[in-house]
């Protein structure tokens, strides 16, 4: 993976205590045992210590957002997540799919109106609550994500 970025944090290669790329099918059966294999190599790591909940809350909404709405559910098609962490940065998370993408402006919000009763539509909100910076890279298409 080359040097990964994040507007103004930058990892470099030399400093990272983890680095992971993997692909994975498009098939929601696919997500636990990638969260699983990265949550262990970051407690290995010493990533994250102490915010494992919110980065593993939000790396599973990430996946799932990806699978289902980048990919259709196709599980011919892959998702992508690459994950670096250097302690004095943090964990950075990227998580890319072969989709269209979206506007996350356009996205209504779990808070208001009829929304506070629907059983989904709440991801993105969670992964904005719960990391430290979030944003949206090709269109929508990759999001990254970073927990310090």
């Amino acid at each position: 993976m080359n040097k990964p970025q994040h507007g103004r944090c930058e990892f470099d290669p030399d400093d990272l205590a983890l680095q992971y790329d993997v692909k994975l099918n498009a098939d929601v059966k696919q997500i636990t045992p990638v969260v699983t294999k990265i949550m262990d190599m970051a407690r290995q790591a010493g990533c994250a210590r102490g915010k494992e909940f919110e980065v593993e809350t939000a790396l599973r909404e990430a996946l799932a957002n990806a699978v289902k709405h980048g990919c259709g559910h196709d599980a011919t098609k892959e998702v992508r997540c690459q994950v670096v962490c250097d302690f004095d940065r943090g964990m950075l998370i990227v998580v890319s799919d072969p989709g269209e993408g979206f506007d996350p402006a356009a996205v209504s919000s779990p808070l208001q109106g009829a929304n506070l009763y629907r059983d989904h539509g709440r991801g993105i909100y969670l992964i904005n609550r719960l990391m430290d910076e979030v944003h949206y890279e090709r269109g929508g298409t990759e999001i990254h994500m970073l927990k310090k």
